[in-house]
């Protein structure tokens, strides 16, 4: 059976693939979508402290690295980059990025990603805590498609994110280990990169310059904002997805 590993953002859980995962399930994929380390729900609100984005990448690389055949590995927003990080390490059937955080050395493009990331400097200077998700930026930015009580399910799941995690998504050129850099060239697997139309989070001139960057196809979901994966207009998503899996399935016949 074709899997497809789907791998969650900030401040989320595998939870957050439970409506999108259904259109692939109904195409006779295989669904895993689990939590990053320090994600689940029993886990300690300081469970995600001091973890670093190399740690993630591992994770999951070394989750594709147990199946029987090479996966695709879908990631939203913070979850893409992990993902990135993680198709340098382990064999991957396809790649596919929904609104991704970009790599070390793709600046972004909008003002609302410069302030994130001077926000998350002042919160944890260090980056050795685990931060709490300001529910009001979550509500402005990522969920404000959403019906009410939708989007207050979702707040009410929302988990402390690492912040040395998210300084070095953020704020990669103050990192000089370099740690979310994906290395030179395309990442040398056939990926595509989504950006929700409307996104504010991670805007599509920016994820068109991270798919440049690692040699994926660039598309846009149209009038969607960051949180793809849920609402109105989630189902062409995951069609689009599902249809650019299917055309290049067929070319790679």
């Amino acid at each position: 059976m074709k899997t497809i590993v789907m791998t969650h953002g900030a401040f989320c859980g595998g939870w957050a693939f439970d409506g999108f995962r259904k259109a692939f399930e109904a195409s006779g994929w295989q669904v895993i979508a689990q939590d990053l380390r320090g994600h689940g729900v029993d886990a300690a609100p300081s469970a995600t402290a001091g973890v670093s984005m190399a740690e993630y990448a591992k994770d999951l690389a070394d989750l594709c690295a147990t199946l029987d055949r090479p996966p695709v590995l879908l990631g939203h927003s913070m979850g893409g980059l992990v993902a990135q990080m993680a198709a340098r390490r382990v064999k991957l059937e396809a790649l596919v990025l929904l609104a991704p955080s970009a790599p070390w050395g793709v600046a972004g493009s909008s003002l609302e990603e410069a302030a994130s990331a001077v926000a998350i400097q002042m919160m944890d200077p260090f980056g050795t805590s685990a931060v709490e998700p300001d529910r009001t930026v979550m509500t402005t930015y990522a969920l404000d498609r959403l019906a009410d009580e939708e989007r207050q399910r979702i707040l009410s799941r929302l988990r402390p994110e690492s912040a040395m995690a998210m300084r070095q998504t953020l704020s990669w050129w103050m990192d000089p280990f370099m740690t979310t850099s994906v290395g030179p060239g395309p990442l040398g697997v056939r990926a595509l990169a989504i950006a929700g139309e409307r996104d504010m989070v991670h805007p599509a001139s920016t994820v068109r310059q991270t798919a440049a960057r690692i040699g994926a196809a660039f598309e846009t979901a149209p009038g969607m904002s960051h949180w793809l994966m849920d609402g109105p207009g989630s189902d062409a998503v995951a069609a689009q997805v599902l249809e650019w899996l299917a055309l290049e399935a067929r070319a790679a016949a």
